[in-house]
């Protein structure tokens, strides 16, 4: 048994070095190097700056009341179609106490005055027909009592705005009755039946009865970082892409920049705005978020390769062009517009 041993170890020993010998030998055997190709291709090649924001209306029209109230009737809600001119809201008028109260006591004082205006009218008429006075001394008179009248009639009537919001001279232009002064959709009624209201005057904005908006003329509006906004100018194209309308995207126009930027988290942006080219099977909402490609330049149907293939020698870009089976030359190569992905070749190689 022993001598038997005093074989085997030996060969195993020498088997274990001679493996380590192979395994060493294949380790440190380099595979040779194979480099992959690739065709030059024709594509499109947009140079374009990024801008987020959203999109709106044009114009958002706050509809506010004349009298201040409570809120009777409404007559629209949010996604109705209004024209110009059509009833939004009917208000009851609370009249002002201070106000009531003023307006009777103007309404007396205009009473009394009628009726001592009438006493000397209808005195002095007497007296003209029997031509003791003058027509001109009689005229004084009656010009005083016309405008007494005048002063009486427009007491009841200020009287009547007080208590009802209106009078029988208004009409149907009753100042209860609120009404859309632009034709477009109702986005918001931020009131409900019973809520009081405010008019609009010099002194206080007056409580939004409804907003109204065309949503037929919708523009995008974000920012753009002050490193991009320099190349930018009104008039380029953008695409839109809105997050909740997947699978689209909308052509618009730009048509400001602010000329002033604020801070926002560290950073200086400025303010652009772009008219949205609709489609009339889209329907857009005011208020999603969006992003808007701006396009500082573009190339269609141009030929091109891929940025990682081009190598550059100091200044001169270059790429190695395929002669046989792993075989390579440079070829000098004039480039043009590039994304940053792809670059468009203006000389040197062909497809």
């Amino acid at each position: 048994m022993k001598r038997i041993l005093k074989i085997l170890l030996p060969v195993l020993l020498l088997g274990v070095f001679v493996y380590s010998l192979f395994y060493l030998y294949k380790k440190s055997e380099q595979e040779p190097v194979v480099y992959s190709t690739e065709t030059a291709f024709y594509s499109d090649i947009v140079n374009k700056t990024l801008a987020t924001g959203s999109i709106k209306p044009r114009e958002e029209i706050d509809i506010k009341p004349q009298v201040s109230g409570i809120i009777q009737t409404l007559y629209v809600e949010a996604g109705d179609e209004v024209k110009e001119g059509d009833l939004i809201a009917k208000i009851k008028v609370i009249p002002d106490m201070v106000q009531l109260n003023s307006a009777e006591n103007r309404v007396e004082s205009a009473k009394i005055n009628l009726e001592n205006a009438k006493l000397d009218f209808d005195r002095n008429k007497k007296l003209h027909d029997q031509d003791v006075i003058s027509f001109a001394e009689f005229q004084r008179f009656e010009t005083t009592y016309k405008n007494a009248q005048i002063e009486y009639d427009g007491a009841q009537e200020n009287l009547e705005i007080v208590k009802e919001g209106s009078s029988k001279k208004m009409g149907k232009s009753s100042l209860t009755l609120i009404k859309s002064t632009v034709t477009g959709m109702v986005l918001d009624v931020p009131v409900k039946v019973g809520n009081q209201v405010i008019e609009s005057n010099n002194f206080n904005d007056g409580t939004t009865v409804a907003i109204v908006a065309n949503m037929n003329d919708m523009i995008f509006e974000g920012l753009i970082d002050e490193s991009e906004v320099g190349k930018i100018k009104t008039g380029m194209d953008l695409l839109i892409t809105i997050g909740a309308i997947e699978g689209q995207r909308f052509n618009a126009k730009l048509e400001y920049i602010a000329p002033k930027g604020t801070e926002q988290n560290g950073a200086i942006q400025f303010q652009l705005k772009a008219k949205v080219e609709l489609n009339e099977d889209v329907f857009i909402r005011a208020g999603y978020s969006a992003n808007a490609d701006i396009v500082l330049s573009r190339r269609d149907s141009v030929l091109a390769i891929n940025e990682g293939l081009i190598q550059f020698d100091e200044t001169q870009p270059y790429v190695e062009v395929s002669t046989g089976e792993q075989l390579f030359e440079r070829k000098d190569i004039k480039l043009g517009l590039s994304d940053g992905i792809k670059a468009e070749v203006l000389d040197g190689i062909s497809s």
